[in-house]
């Protein structure tokens, strides 16, 4: 190539290069909006929706169906998105939608439909938290929560949270997926006197494992705690160690339970239930 063509070749493609910089430059980048969020307030960091309006869950909602609706969605519309895009800190797997009663569709977190508040009027606002006992805000770290229902014994017969039989919802505590907790009578404050050492009986009362991270606010995180059963970590509280009931297969909102062997013997908890006795 003649020397003045080669310079000029070279001279054409700085031209070009510098073009596709500026025009590289020029470009915006892309924004990301995201439905659902994890934002500070006033309970620490809870899941958001449109306008940072914070979502809630509802206690009689353990069952994984949707327990509020005729005038009760007035105060507490549901939260729908047909397909969602998450912020940091939230999974794809704990979302779900289901298919209400009404034949609407809901969001669910971890298997709790989820819900505004409408006294909740600017981004940050928790105005819902603690509402009727039975709204909580929903967080994406609890270590149980809590359920209103009617207790319902294995025998078929419906019990009150006294261990009578008798009709009308009770308040008790389940693990973070809606899976009924239970205490047993004879144990002492913070002493697992029903497993067995090799762990035999374990799949008849399984123990409630884990470590304490995130309570609703209406609970007193101080009556939570933790011991060593044979190797692993039982969650206690009250000084009462928390076992599942093996029968209730890991059916949410179950409480088969209440009436084995008697009615008394496997109590659910909540913070009404005395502490355990000492040893």
């Amino acid at each position: 190539m003649q020397p003045f063509l080669r310079k000029t070749h070279l001279l054409s493609m700085t031209a070009l290069i510098g073009m596709a910089l500026l025009a590289c430059k020029d470009e915006p980048n892309p924004v990301i909006t995201t439905d659902l969020n994890l934002e500070t307030t006033s309970l620490g960091r809870v899941l958001t929706g449109d306008g940072g309006h914070t979502l809630y869950v509802f206690a009689p909602d353990a069952d994984g169906n949707a327990n509020c609706s005729g005038n009760c969605l007035t105060n507490w519309p549901i939260y729908y998105k047909e397909s969602l895009t998450l912020g940091n800190g939230l999974n794809q797997s704990d979302f779900t939608t289901i298919t209400r009663a009404d034949g609407a569709k809901q969001t669910a977190f971890k298997g709790w439909p989820l819900y505004y508040f409408k006294n909740d009027t600017k981004a940050g606002d928790v105005t819902g938290e603690n509402v009727g006992n039975v709204w909580i805000a929903a967080k994406p770290n609890y270590t149980v929560l809590i359920a209103s229902r009617q207790l319902t014994g294995q025998d078929g017969k419906l019990y009150t949270f006294d261990a009578k039989e008798g009709t009308g919802n009770s308040l008790f505590l389940t693990d973070n997926a809606g899976r009924t907790l239970y205490a047993f009578a004879p144990d002492k404050k913070n002493k697992n006197t029903f497993t067995k050492a090799d762990l035999s009986n374990n799949a008849v009362w399984p123990l409630f494992e884990g470590t304490v991270d995130e309570v609703p606010s209406t609970l007193n995180k101080a009556d939570f705690g933790t011991i060593t059963v044979f190797g692993k970590t039982q969650v206690t509280y009250k000084g009462w160690p928390l076992y599942y009931f093996g029968n209730d297969q890991g059916v949410r909102g179950s409480t088969k339970g209440v009436s084995v062997p008697r009615p008394g013997v496997w109590p659910v908890v909540y913070k009404t239930s005395p502490n355990a006795p000492e040893s």
